[in-house]
């Protein structure tokens, strides 16, 4: 008998399929999840999905300047975010000052 193995699958794809189903099915939960690729790593190291009502995102930031910038690129960012997330139903962002969640990664 000869029976072939199915090739292995990459050790990425792996992780993102048991990430998935490890995430809760919330609205915040998914920008969480794309945030990083929707504002890119610097902005993301400044600023953090906090909560969503509504379609309405809260991002808190790091410091009241980063608020103020990021509320300037909110179109920008919203836009990115929609086309990650098209049935996500996102409305508006809203920015905030907040270290708090961050302390756990200075």
């Amino acid at each position: 008998m000869n029976a072939r193995r199915a090739k292995p699958r990459p050790l990425a794809e792996a992780i993102g399929s048991i990430r998935a189903a490890a995430e809760p099915a919330t609205p915040l939960a998914a920008v969480q999840s794309a945030w990083t690729r929707a504002a890119g790593e610097r902005i993301a190291a400044e600023a953090l999905p906090v909560s969503e009502r509504d379609g309405v995102v809260t991002i808190a930031c790091r410091a009241a300047t980063w608020a103020q910038e990021l509320d300037l690129l909110q179109e920008d960012l919203l836009a990115r975010l929609r086309s990650a997330l098209p049935d996500a139903g996102l409305e508006r962002l809203r920015f905030v000052v907040s270290p708090d969640p961050f302390l756990d990664t200075v």
